[in-house]
């Protein structure tokens, strides 16, 4: 039977609405991510960037990053469809880009099975455990991939050059995680390792822009800051971690981060490309009609509880 004059219009006002509500959504997520497109001095209101060329290369990348997420959810999907396990690993240097690419990762995602691990320091509890205890708890059972913004590797990083670790729990670590991982794999569980890679000169002007940014100042800790002193020394160890832990099983990729926007589109299509996916169809979905009651009655809202709109 066909729709009567009021319900098409009905339909098309709303979805006239669906359609600005995507709209509004997006265009709030493109103001989220305008700081990446302007540069600030200390104490200036933001300013849009109006160059031509910057304006077509902002257009290129929002266009880009909205298909390869597009891609993601259809792995995501084939992902709890087939029961795939995936560990991903995040490491590199403070302010390399690491959340940035895990937050357009998992921006479309399901946050029940793209999960992101951030583990603080370990408790006095945990340094008594098995270095690699606190993890596991954290790996991925079928269906869900599991992002670590940072991860064991810790130790071959900020624990080395920062003392925290001595020389013999150094050594047990590469003794002891080739066969970690080789073990997960053999479980059925996709192990890949990141890390971001930036000059010197890049982190010294993120570290600035953050220390003049109030929005963005809970983003430097001492440790960062210590840690920028021991440049070298985070150089070294990372080509140590490299050289002993680059095995076939779960090879190291590196991420040019020197370009934020290429970085995380660079990394995403990456991560596509190292999971066989397919897509699922999926059945079309109808919302079903809502069941009214003749006796039903809404009950009014104190005043008292209403947030006040002063907007």
């Amino acid at each position: 039977m066909a729709k009567s004059t009021p319900t098409l219009q009905h339909d098309n006002e709303l979805m006239r609405r669906v359609h600005r509500e995507l709209i509004d959504e997006y265009d709030e997520e493109l103001e989220m991510e305008r700081e990446d497109w302007e540069h600030v001095e200390a104490g200036q209101p933001a300013r849009p960037v109006e160059d031509d060329t910057s304006r077509a290369s902002r257009n290129r990348y929002f266009k880009e990053l909205f298909r390869l997420q597009g891609e993601l959810v259809k792995m995501h999907d084939w992902i709890v469809e087939s029961g795939h396990r995936m560990v991903i690993l995040f490491e590199g240097r403070d302010a390399a880009g690491k959340g940035g690419a895990i937050k357009r990762i998992t921006q479309r995602l399901n946050p029940r099975v793209a999960r992101v691990t951030a583990l603080p320091a370990p408790s006095s509890r945990e340094k008594t455990q098995w270095y690699f205890q606190r993890y596991i708890a954290h790996l991925p059972a079928a269906g869900e991939m599991v992002l670590f913004d940072r991860s064991w590797y810790n130790r071959a990083g900020v624990e080395r050059v920062m003392g925290f670790c001595s020389d013999a729990e150094y050594e047990e670590f590469f003794r002891t995680v080739p066969e970690f991982e080789k073990m997960l794999v053999r479980s059925g569980i996709q192990v890949i390792k990141y890390w971001f890679s930036i000059p010197d000169e890049e982190q010294e002007f993120r570290f600035r822009c953050r220390i003049n940014d109030p929005l963005k100042q809970w983003k430097l800790s001492p440790m960062d800051l210590e840690s920028r002193k021991r440049w070298e020394l985070y150089t070294k160890a990372k080509e140590v971690m490299f050289e002993r832990t680059h095995i076939p099983e779960a090879p190291w990729w590196v991420v040019q981060g020197a370009d934020k926007k290429k970085g995380r589109l660079n990394c995403i299509a990456h991560l596509l490309s190292q999971v066989k996916y397919s897509e699922v169809e999926r059945p079309t979905i109808k919302l079903p009609p809502r069941v009214h009651h003749p006796d039903y009655q809404r009950e009014p809202i104190p005043a008292e509880m209403i947030v006040p709109e002063i907007y």
